[in-house]
C-alpha cells in the first residue's frame, strides 16, 4: 500500500511568526495567536472549515501549529503540510495534559494551554500517520462497525423466531442462502400482514436488513483484500499460524512505520496493553490494563489469540505455561497472549521477517 507521505510546498515560513494553537471544534473552532518574545497572546473563534483556516494562516503568517489530537485533525494536518508549515499534535492523554483540579475548562483556555505548552517546550506529541494510512484504518473500522450491525440483526431474527415459539437459527448454515430462502419462507410484507400477524413483517423487514448489511460488509471485504494483497506487511503477517487478513491489516495500518517504537514495551503501551501502575513508597500496586489507544486492534488481537490456540504450536505452549495447565485466570492469560502476539508482530515489521516457529526446547538431562 502507498503510504507517502503529502508532498510539502516551497513556501517560506516565517521563523520568526507567532504560534498558533487552535482548539478544533465541530461547527466552531478557537485559536490562540501567542507571541514567544513578551509574551502576549490573542484569542478568536472561526467556522471549523479549510477556507477559513487559510485566511487565519495567512494572516497571522505563524511559525508553528498546534492542535489536539482528535477526529478533526487529519485535515488540518495535511493543509499546514502542503503550505510548508510545521504543525504538532498534541496527546491529550498524556499526563502533562492533564488538569484535574482546574477548576474552570473551556475551547479558549484549551487553546491557550496548547500554545503555552509549546512554548515552554512541554507539549507531548503524538504521531499522526499519512492520509492514505488513516484512510485504510477508517475503512478497517467501518467494516468492523457493518458486521457489529449484522450480528444486531442477527439476534432481532432470533427474537422474532424465539417469540413465536419457533426453532432460533444457529450456525453458520443458518445464515447462508439456503438458510435465508427457509426463514423467508415465514416472512411476509408488513402492509399485508394481519394485526396478529404483524411479527411476519418485522421478520420480512429483518431480513431485508440483513442482506443489505451482508452487501456492505462484502463491499468493504472485498476493498480491504485488494489492499491486503498489495501490501507486502500483511502478507507477512499472515505467515503466522492462526492470523488472518482482518488482524494482519489491523496491525500494520496502526503499527505504522514500526521502527519509530524502539522496545516491544512501547509497543504494548501504544495498544493499551499494559497494566496500570500506582506506586507510592513501599506500595506498587499493578492493576488492569491502561486500555490506551486503539480499542480495535485490542479487539482484533483478542479475537486472534482463541484461533491462535488451535493452530499455533508457540502459542498453545505459552498459554499452557501462562494458565499452569488449569482453568483460573484464562482471561488475564488471553490478553497476554493476545499482547505477545503483537510484540512478535511488530519485530516481524521492523525486520521485515516471516514467521519462524520457535525450536523444541530440549529434554532436561537425566543424572548419571
Amino acid at each position: 500500500m502507498n503510504t507517502k507521505s503529502v508532498n510539502v510546498s516551497t513556501k517560506r515560513v516565517n521563523a520568526n511568526g507567532p504560534i498558533l494553537a487552535i482548539d478544533l471544534g465541530k461547527y466552531k473552532s478557537v485559536a490562540c495567536i501567542y507571541e514567544r518574545a513578551e509574551p502576549s497572546w490573542q484569542l478568536t473563534s472561526f467556522p471549523t472549515n479549510r477556507a477559513e483556516l487559510i485566511k487565519l494562516l495567512d494572516k497571522h503568517q505563524p511559525s508553528v501549529v498546534v492542535i489536539e489530537a482528535c477526529a478533526l485533525c487529519g485535515w488540518v494536518l495535511d493543509l499546514c503540510a502542503e503550505r510548508g508549515l510545521s504543525c504538532k499534535v498534541a496527546n491529550t492523554t498524556s499526563e502533562a495534559w492533564k488538569f484535574k483540579h482546574s477548576k474552570r475548562k473551556t475551547d479558549k483556555d484549551d487553546a491557550l494551554r496548547l500554545a503555552q505548552l509549546e512554548a515552554l517546550g512541554q507539549l507531548p506529541t503524538v504521531a499522526i500517520p499519512p492520509k492514505a494510512t488513516r484512510q485504510w484504518r477508517a475503512l478497517i473500522a467501518l467494516r468492523q462497525s457493518l458486521v457489529g450491525r449484522r450480528v444486531a440483526v442477527q439476534n432481532r431474527i432470533r427474537s422474532i423466531l424465539v417469540g413465536q415459539g419457533l426453532t432460533a437459527p444457529c450456525g453458520a448454515k443458518a445464515w447462508s442462502a439456503l438458510g435465508l430462502q427457509g426463514m423467508g419462507r415465514l416472512a411476509r410484507p408488513l402492509e399485508a400482514c394481519g394485526a396478529d400477524e404483524l411479527w411476519q413483517g418485522m421478520l420480512e423487514l429483518a431480513l431485508t436488513d440483513y442482506r443489505q448489511i451482508s452487501a456492505l460488509v462484502e463491499q468493504a471485504e472485498k476493498r480491504l483484500d485488494a489492499l491486503g494483497k498489495a501490501d507486502q506487511d500483511v502478507q507477512r503477517l499472515q505467515t503466522i499460524a492462526g492470523v488472518g487478513p482482518r488482524t494482519a491489516e489491523a496491525v500494520v495500518a496502526h503499527l505504522h512505520e514500526p521502527k519509530r517504537f524502539r522496545t516491544g514495551k512501547q509497543v504494548s503501551a501504544y495498544a493499551g496493553m499494559v497494566p496500570r501502575q500506582f506506586q507510592s513508597g513501599e506500595t506498587d500496586h499493578r492493576g488492569r490494563i491502561s486500555k490506551r489507544g486503539p480499542r480495535l486492534l485490542r479487539k482484533l488481537l483478542v479475537e486472534c489469540a482463541w484461533c491462535l490456540l488451535r493452530y499455533n504450536s508457540w502459542a498453545q505452549a505459552v498459554w499452557q505455561r501462562l494458565t499452569r495447565g488449569g482453568k483460573v485466570r484464562r482471561k488475564q492469560a488471553l490478553v497476554a497472549l493476545a499482547r505477545k502476539l503483537l510484540v512478535r508482530c511488530w519485530a516481524m515489521l521492523r525486520d521485515g521477517t516471516c514467521w519462524r516457529d520457535d525450536p523444541p526446547a530440549e529434554p532436561a538431562a537425566t543424572p548419571a
